[in-house]
């Protein structure tokens, strides 16, 4: 009988992917720990190979900057048991939202950029588009913080006694 995983995906929207970086480097430094308890159903970062579906916990790392990217967050919603916000940008929405507060004058010099790649008028915080199960916090995130959601649904999930 295989040992149970939890299966989880990683999905970066729009932020400078520290955080994912900081992930890879403790994938790096756990990575022996991790093999038997987790399984990547979606981690583009980690694998070419993906599937957006049956996932226990998404990560998501980044604000959403557009109505395709919050469309693509509802349906990773929809496959997913939790969602945690990942970073700065995703939880508090800056710095990715500064545009959010510009005077008339800088929103209408950046309006062809806006049109031109698609963007939404207003950044959102991954909260603001679908329901949010937990945040860490940070920019980047805190790994301790990261280790404890973390630990917290290898737990939830029976990966892991606890």
């Amino acid at each position: 009988m295989a040992e149970k995983k939890l299966k989880i995906g990683w999905f970066s929207f729009s932020c400078c992917e520290d955080n994912t970086v900081v992930f890879v480097e403790l994938l790096n430094e756990h990575y022996q720990e991790w093999l038997p308890l987790l399984e990547f159903r979606h981690a583009t970062v980690l694998q070419s190979k993906n599937e957006l579906s049956d996932i226990d916990v998404s990560f998501i790392e980044g604000a959403i900057a557009s109505d395709k990217d919050a469309e693509e967050l509802k349906k990773i919603r929809e496959v997913s048991k939790r969602i945690v916000a990942i970073g700065s940008c995703a939880v508090k929405g800056n710095p990715s939202n500064h545009r959010n507060e510009f005077n008339e004058e800088k929103k209408k010099r950046i309006q062809p950029f806006i049109t031109a790649w698609g963007l939404a008028e207003k950044v959102k915080t991954v909260r603001e588009v679908v329901e949010v199960d937990d945040e860490v916090d940070g920019c980047p995130m805190s790994e301790e913080a990261f280790m404890a959601v973390l630990t917290k649904y290898l737990k939830e999930f029976g990966v892991v006694n606890g």
